[in-house]
């Protein structure tokens, strides 16, 4: 049931509306396939696709957990794994432009 659901997942993915306009990778563009790399245990992989894609969950719960519980430093863990998710995925895109791989 679990790999049927992943399957289901890698073989319905959203269609990126912005690489759909300008034919060009989003900073986000490799998110969906890094998530499924994640679910079936390939963290290379996953890494690979987006290096930000296993903060993104982290991210989620975290927050998740801190809105349940109240935390003491709850909101500055979240705030720094955010500033942290943001950073590595403007670092990649940054680094997908100079190196001409949007394109792919």
């Amino acid at each position: 049931m679990y790999f049927e659901s992943v399957n289901w997942l890698s073989e319905n993915l959203l269609t990126c509306p912005f690489k759909a306009c300008t034919g060009m990778d989003c900073p986000g563009c490799g998110l969906q396939r890094s998530l499924i790399k994640l679910l079936e245990g390939d963290i290379p992989g996953s890494i690979e696709m987006h290096p930000a894609g296993m903060l993104y969950p982290a991210l989620l719960i975290m927050t998740g957990l801190h809105l349940r519980f109240q935390f003491k430093n709850g909101s500055k863990i979240i705030t720094w794994t955010f500033i942290l998710t943001v950073t590595i995925t403007l670092i990649n895109y940054i680094i997908k432009l100079y190196t001409g791989n949007v394109f792919e």
